[in-house]
């Protein structure tokens, strides 16, 4: 029996595929996580109390939270600033509350991009708006691709790994290059937290939780996953890990 994967979903517009609003996930995400040998469940974005939210992820072996907009400043004690998009408080609170239940439950959880960013966020962390107003912005790589959707779809750039961690464990290397596409970064680190990845130019780029399988990666593992295995390496011990939730439900 394979592991179940919850993943954190989200709707997208009406279209001609679709003539309603659509609960998705992107097939790269899917796609990683059947190579590593998981059954992918997309979750559609719902109002969730405590209790409901444990309750659903006890059918569940782990849970990946996806890249995607901005979370709400609000939530860090910010006010938006004018680079801020696509922010949906009740995304974060769906998403908020299974990351609580599976932290609760002591499921593995991988959390990607935007997913970092939350983590971090609700477990009392803040982060930085926009990486093109930190002092030092000129002297940055490109964490995103310059003229998206024209071009290029990621940054591609190094990453290195702290040595001994279990983000070094899972993949296998100690340093890695990451489809890179987002614009915003921690700014303070969650206590629970602990950074164990860089860029080159000293951007945050990966955290492990202290107590919890917990990995969080800015990059994107799954868009290089089906050709670099050292990022599908990331899915197969996430799902490995998955296999022991499933083995005591």
């Amino acid at each position: 029996m394979s592991p179940l994967i919850a993943l954190a979903g989200r709707y997208g517009a009406p279209s001609r595929v679709s003539r309603d609003a659509v609960a998705f996930a992107g097939r790269r995400y899917l796609d990683a996580i059947l190579r590593a040998g998981g059954e992918p469940v997309v979750i559609s974005p719902q109002p969730l109390k405590t209790k409901d939210a444990e309750a659903m992820m006890q059918r569940f072996d782990g849970l990946v939270l996806m890249g995607g907009a901005d979370v709400n400043p609000i939530l860090y004690g910010q006010v938006a600033g004018v680079h801020v998009y696509g922010v949906q408080p009740e995304q974060d609170a769906f998403e908020t509350a299974l990351l609580n239940a599976a932290l609760n439950a002591d499921l593995p959880v991988l959390a990607v991009c935007r997913g970092m960013q939350l983590v971090n966020v609700v477990l009392g962390g803040s982060l930085v708006q926009h990486l093109g107003e930190l002092a030092n912005a000129n002297e940055l790589l490109a964490h995103a691709p310059k003229q998206f959707p024209v071009g290029e779809e990621f940054a591609l750039h190094e990453v290195n790994i702290k040595s001994g961690t279990r983000m070094a464990e899972a993949l296998g290397a100690t340093k890695i290059n990451g489809a890179s596409f987002h614009h915003q970064g921690i700014l303070k680190l969650a206590d629970d937290l602990v950074a164990v990845g860089h860029a080159p130019d000293g951007i945050l780029e990966a955290v492990e939780h202290r107590t919890k399988w917990l990995l969080g990666m800015q990059w994107h593992p799954e868009d290089t996953a089906a050709t670099d295995p050292l990022q599908q390496n990331l899915y197969n011990a996430f799902v490995q890990r998955a296999r022991l939730s499933l083995s005591r439900r």
